[in-house]
């Protein structure tokens, strides 16, 4: 075997971080808490990437981009925005450094402080706002879709590779409306393409709802996410999208006069998702073997692997595995032969499955005989062997089902592991097995505080569909409009 990975029965956290290291996805550098990722790591953001912003596109949003810097007297202008990123927030105080005294290293230029300090972007609502002031006029100018695909830094003291970084890549998107309707149906329209995204494209059947008052984005009036289950149980929040009123409009003082000539607050939207998605890929769907890639986000969805002896043999495989990579890439689909010649054909399989490449090829001597080739497919490892002719239009056709299968099992393990639990102590011991329980709560702040303190499990979500059925709260006995979705999370 090319690599082994540590088994996820054994020790789950110890099995993500081994498959990203030996995935090739990214490793951790030099500066504490951040990372490098790994060309093979970026292909399949690349790919998310691609695929978001042609989904924005078409739905009428444009790409910007905003100073990585932010005037700190832009964040004391919207008080809960600040409240809730003070603690994360990377502070640029001087802009000089200078030989030391002692002539052993350098030092901060002391005479070289800046008038006004400068947060290191942790998101960008405050500058893109008191951009937009400058914008927006009048109805005319409204709506605003930007987007931008940037990086941010959030200074995490306990960080893991792609789910908590102190610098992560993501796309932010910032909207501005003329009215309450428009901004709300943007925050509407934005989570669900997320949805669309995490279902039909990273193989994740999410669960979409609201989030409470104590979980909602800091400056926001709603805040709505889609949720996933990890195959430990636990929930991964994938992606936010939030409708911020008109909050920060009023902070930075952005009014447009409107068709009867009134002026009046613009309103806001902010969404967006990150990097974290390549966390939630691998721990959705991956195994002992390695990563499980569905085909629209695999980097390579077909490897063909040659296997021979000498030259003579390698030149007449390549020859075949040319013809037959030529007519699969007339379909669209990605592919790639491993040609090289220092490595056996069993790590080279190993290797392949352990970076989650969906359909491998194997050709040998007697397979260009018989005219035969050797399927397998990662999802399921099932191997068989086929005729050569028309192996093109079954890769395809076997592409989509390996797409449709994975998320099919992510979907019968999250139906498998979510539970209907009407008292707290069927819930607290739940709770230990993992999985989304479905219960009732008063809806207030004390009792989401108890239930994250005693058992460590926060509301993951007000679902937007399923049953609304009434009830009483678990803990209280007060009445409840609907079930929560709770779960312990990332």
């Amino acid at each position: 075997m090319a690599k082994e990975v540590t088994n996820r029965e054994d020790n789950y956290s110890l099995w993500y971080n081994n498959l990203v290291i030996k995935a090739d996805l990214a490793e951790n550098s030099a500066v504490r808490g951040c990372m490098v990722i790994k060309p093979y790591g970026y292909a399949i953001w690349e790919k998310m990437q691609h695929t978001l912003d042609k989904m924005f596109k078409d739905t009428g949003h444009v790409n910007a981009y905003f100073p990585l810097f932010i005037p700190k007297s832009f964040f004391s202008k919207e008080a809960a925005h600040v409240e809730g990123f003070a603690k994360e927030c990377a502070v640029v105080t001087h802009y000089r450094l200078r030989n030391s005294s002692d002539g052993k290293g350098i030092e901060v230029d002391p005479d070289a402080k800046l008038e006004e300090e400068l947060i290191v972007r942790p998101t960008s609502e405050t500058i893109i706002w008191n951009t937009y002031k400058n914008w927006i006029q009048s109805y005319r100018d409204l709506p605003i879709l930007c987007n931008q695909w940037a990086n941010v830094v959030r200074w995490e003291m306990r960080t893991r590779l792609f789910l908590r970084t102190a610098e992560f890549l993501w796309q932010e998107g910032h909207t501005a409306h003329a009215t309450r309707g428009e901004a709300v149906e943007e925050t509407m329209r934005i989570i669900h393409i997320y949805e669309d995204f995490a279902k039909n494209w990273l193989g994740i059947p999410v669960l979409v709802g609201l989030k409470t008052e104590s979980e909602r984005f800091a400056g926001a009036l709603d805040t709505y996410c889609i949720e996933g289950l990890m195959q430990d149980g636990k929930a991964l929040q994938v992606g936010t999208s939030h409708f911020l009123g008109q909050n920060f409009a009023r902070a930075f003082d952005v009014q447009f006069t409107t068709k009867e000539g009134k002026l009046e607050y613009v309103w806001a939207t902010s969404w967006g998702v990150s990097t974290r998605l390549m966390g939630a890929l691998i721990m959705a769907h991956s195994d002992n073997n390695g990563l499980v890639l569905p085909p629209k986000i695999a980097p390579v969805q077909v490897v063909i692997v040659p296997i021979f002896k000498g030259e003579e043999e390698l030149k007449a495989m390549l020859e075949k595995c040319g013809f037959i990579k030529q007519e699969i890439q007339k379909r669209g689909i990605t592919v790639k032969i491993d040609d090289r010649d220092n490595l056996r054909s069993g790590f080279k399989f190993a290797e392949h499955e352990l970076k989650g490449i969906p359909v491998r090829l194997a050709l040998g001597p007697r397979d260009l005989q018989n005219g035969t080739i050797e399927v397998a497919r990662r999802d399921t490892l099932e191997k068989q062997v086929l005729p050569q002719t028309d192996i093109a239009d079954y890769v395809e056709k076997l592409l989509d089902e390996i797409q449709l299968n994975i998320y099919q099992k992510a979907l019968k393990f999250r139906d498998d592991n979510s539970y209907i639990v009407d008292t707290y102590d069927d819930f607290k011991m739940q709770i230990e097995k993992g999985g989304f329980i479905l219960a009732h709560w008063d809806g207030t702040l004390e009792t989401e505080a108890l239930i994250k303190e005693e058992t460590k499990a926060t509301i993951r979500c007000i679902p937007l569909e399923g049953d609304m059925e009434a009830g009483k709260c678990m803990v209280t006995g007060k009445p409840s409009k609907q079930r929560v979705v709770f779960a312990r999370a990332y």
